[in-house]
């Protein structure tokens, strides 16, 4: 356009160059140079809305290139905003599960408890004379009969009235006759003068065995729930350097083995 355009005034300018010496009347010379300035000016206008669109094009190519930029650094941020979404209920989750896991061992804590303070308040009476101690330890219940009350000096066999204590404190687990116990005799430190028993490891092995076969036999416990154990003198709760210390070593203990479903976390493949 702009070649046309100068053409067109070059041509008037050689027009208007030659047309006095061809005769031309003043009038039409006159018109042919208004004409001209007319082109030149119209001329002008054109370039200048050129130079305009020319810079408007710029200023919009480069606020495309503002645009697309602006939009990956929005894709950048929804992408990491979603990323941090994700990690947050991830997050969320792994809390929930925890509180959970929490809230069932904190249920299971508290049934234990709750069956501690059942069975001490059922067996308070024995408790008050000094022939039966409920305790918990690492986590489970048990029950300590001193061996005093259950046996005769260096003897195996439950006594008469030992029979009775015991017949009493197995009328309260027979409510609890599907749980499974572990029955450990103790003794202490003194070895144990016997023919019969050539250390106190057989001495408190045969005691608990003893009870093991009262419950199988007399009251009706499943064998397959029962087991017997013998510590000897290795597992004392008192001191044995005197003979309250002693006496509180030899003993027989009840204990209840926890249900794997009362360990919160444990994992049995």
């Amino acid at each position: 356009m702009k070649h046309l355009l100068s053409s067109s005034v070059l041509g008037l300018v050689l027009f208007t160059l030659l047309a006095p010496g061809c005769g031309v009347k003043k009038e039409t010379h006159q018109k042919v140079l208004d004409e001209l300035t007319a082109t030149q000016l119209k001329l002008d206008e054109t370039q200048g809305e050129r130079d305009k669109l020319l810079k408007g094009r710029d200023v919009l190519l480069s606020d495309k290139e503002k645009l697309g930029a602006s939009l990956d650094d929005k894709s950048r941020a929804e992408a990491e905003a979603r990323a941090r979404a994700a990690k947050l209920a991830e997050e969320m989750q792994a809390t929930e599960a925890e509180l959970l896991d929490l809230r069932k061992q904190r249920e299971a804590t508290d049934k234990r408890l709750a069956a501690f303070r059942d069975l001490t308040e059922k067996f308070r009476k024995l408790v008050d004379t000094g022939k039966l101690k409920v305790t918990f330890r690492q986590g489970q219940m048990v029950l300590e009969l001193p061996s005093g009350v259950l046996f005769s000096s260096g003897k195996a066999d439950l006594s008469s009235g030992g029979e009775g204590a015991l017949q009493e404190i197995l009328d309260v687990l027979k409510e609890f006759s599907d749980r499974r116990y572990l029955i450990a005799g103790h003794t202490d430190n003194i070895p144990v003068k016997s023919r019969k028993f050539k250390s106190n490891w057989l001495l408190s092995t045969a005691r608990a065995v003893s009870v093991v076969t009262y419950m199988t036999d007399k009251a009706g416990f499943d064998a397959t729930n029962l087991a017997a154990a013998g510590y000897g003198e290795f597992s004392p709760v008192a001191d044995n350097s005197t003979d309250e210390g002693r006496a509180k070593n030899r003993r027989i203990e009840i204990i209840l083995v926890p249900d794997l479903s009362e360990l919160p976390g444990l994992t049995v493949e």
